[in-house]
């Protein structure tokens, strides 16, 4: 057959003849993507949004976003004849009086966690392969908004049920709102509707809930991969990948298969999660009253480093033109938040100042050929790491028998501490990695063959290593270094002559300096140049 069937045939000729789509669908379809199991992280959070979003309408059909007071009468008999709020009622209802409501309880909380698990993964996989240079630095800040919204959709999302553990959540909300200066009463009164609890923040976390928030996300979700789709996607080094073609398979059939595969997969994992590992089981917790709070508390994965900031944060606040200001919860509630989204936000740029490199980049980088850039992301991991893990200090108290005063000076101590030892681990690794690579390179890879020389010496044969293998290694690429030698009369560069030049020269070249250069290819061995690595004057500013 080399004709269409009639029934795809006459409705295609009908749409083309009259917006003329055919073109547009027949280059986009063709449209050649790369293949690489890292570029599927993205792919996770992509599907975890579609099925949040088919979850969370379902959801709404039976709960009642509000907060008068109802006496239940469902079928959990130990909250028989309690008194609650409209929206705690309607979530025990729906998850045991509406058929399969319990399911989609379940299944939209996984896809949550999901979502912004899957988020930061694929976050981390384009900053350690710097997939957020040129042109793409604005499709890197849409995904920093889009991590930053999706905290904030799940503490709203985590508080409509109105149980005693999401009023526990709204508690810190509401003393991290009072502590901004000046304006903290004013956004507590707003929140709330008056003193706390009030009687509005049900209503309207539910309205930003189902309605701002995911109108938001799917404008800046659609944005993102409209860009994805004009710049075209990285691909990892390889053998014929350039930064100016792309090495993969089309769009259709086989990514669309692929991807429709991986959906479904998606799905599967988070239907099972649902069905056989319970989460947030709100008829445990009770209603929620300003008076009570339940023991061992800890809010869901994602907020674990700011409930672990309030904790290691000491008892600090002062007084100032007559507004007391408390640094004991404004600190852990703003600072560790803003230097990760901040510094993630102005890296792009910061890394394009210190390298000068303004050049377009389609081919990614292996995490350890930079290894500053990725000491600096496991540095910063172990930042979020330590405040994430000390956020249940009293359960690690308690588990393991450590007095909780230990932790809590142990984090504050780790917290500077921790980073700055990964920092430097992570960096001798990436040497070190980089010199293995420049090994296999020069000598080739272990055969397993055993050789006797004349002299009665034994040694392991090498082989060279496969093409695809070698070709991979041979992907990396120099990065840049600012010029900055004197010229023969002493002169440094017109860019190097102010403190703040001098400063970007000095960081240029500690953070562009080759340490370990690769050979050409198959004889000599590869050596580390400590000081010099190739002479800064050697290699100019990028435009």
């Amino acid at each position: 057959m080399n004709a269409p069937p009639k029934a795809i045939a006459g409705p295609s000729t009908f749409i083309d003849d009259r917006i003329g789509a055919g073109n547009f669908l027949k280059r986009n379809l063709r449209k050649i993507f790369p293949d690489h199991w890292s570029f599927l992280l993205g792919e996770i959070a992509l599907y975890s949004f579609i099925i949040l979003l088919l979850t969370g309408t379902f959801l709404t059909f039976w709960f009642k976003p509000g907060m008068g007071e109802v006496t239940y009468t469902g079928n959990y008999a130990p909250l028989y004849g309690v008194k609650m709020s409209e929206a705690y009622a309607s979530a025990l209802h729906i998850s045991f009086d509406v058929r399969g409501g319990l399911l989609m309880r379940q299944i939209h909380h996984w896809s949550a966690l999901l979502f912004v698990g899957g988020m930061t993964v694929h976050m981390l996989r384009i900053f350690f392969t710097g997939a957020y240079r040129k042109p793409r630095e604005l499709n890197w800040i849409i995904g920093i908004l889009l991590l930053s919204l999706a905290l904030l959709e799940g503490l709203t999302g985590y508080s409509l049920p109105d149980d005693l553990l999401s009023g526990a959540g709204l508690r810190i909300t509401q003393g991290v709102a009072q502590s901004i200066p000046i304006v903290g009463t004013y956004v507590s009164f707003f929140l709330f509707g008056g003193e706390y609890p009030g009687h509005d923040v049900i209503s309207r976390f539910y309205s930003i809930h189902i309605l701002l928030i995911p109108g938001i996300l799917l404008a800046l979700v659609s944005a993102h991969m409209i860009l994805m789709w004009v710049q075209k996607h990285t691909q990892m080094p390889g053998k014929n990948r350039t930064d100016k073609n792309v090495v993969g398979a089309p769009f259709y059939p086989a990514f669309m298969i692929k991807s429709g595969a991986f959906f479904l997969f998606t799905f599967g994992v988070i239907a099972l999660l649902g069905t056989f590992a319970q989460i947030n089981p709100i008829w445990l917790f009770g209603p929620y009253t300003p008076a009570d709070i339940s023991a061992g508390s800890q809010p869901d994965w994602y907020m674990g480093f700011l409930e672990g900031a309030l904790r290691l944060m000491p008892s600090w606040e002062i007084n100032f033109l007559d507004h007391t200001v408390t640094f004991s919860v404004l600190i852990p509630a703003l600072v560790p938040l803003g230097l990760v989204m901040t510094g993630l936000a102005l890296y792009p740029f910061l890394e394009q100042w210190v390298t000068g490199d303004r050049r377009e980049h389609h081919v990614a980088d292996r995490p350890r050929n930079n290894p500053h850039r990725t000491a600096i992301g496991i540095s910063g991991m172990t930042f979020y790491g330590i405040l994430w893990l000390l956020g249940a200090n009293d359960e690690l108290s308690a588990n393991f028998h450590v007095d909780l005063y230990t932790t809590t000076w142990f984090g504050r101590i780790a917290i500077f501490v921790g980073p700055a030892i990964a920092y430097w681990v992570t960096y001798r690794m990436c040497i070190g990695l980089q010199r293995k690579d420049a090994e296999v390179l020069s000598h080739g890879v272990e055969s397993g063959v055993i050789k006797r020389l004349p002299n009665g010496q034994y040694i392991e044969v090498h082989t060279p290593p496969a093409e695809d293998i070698a070709e991979h290694i041979r992907g990396k690429k120099e990065i840049p270094v600012l010029e900055s030698a004197e010229d023969g009369e002493g002169i440094p560069p017109k860019g190097a002559r102010s403190a703040i030049g001098r400063l970007r020269a000095k960081m240029s070249q500690a953070y562009g300096t080759d340490r370990v250069p690769l050979t050409d290819g198959h004889h000599e061995e590869a050596h580390e140049e400590e000081h010099a690595g190739v002479g800064a004057g050697d290699r100019k500013e990028l435009h």
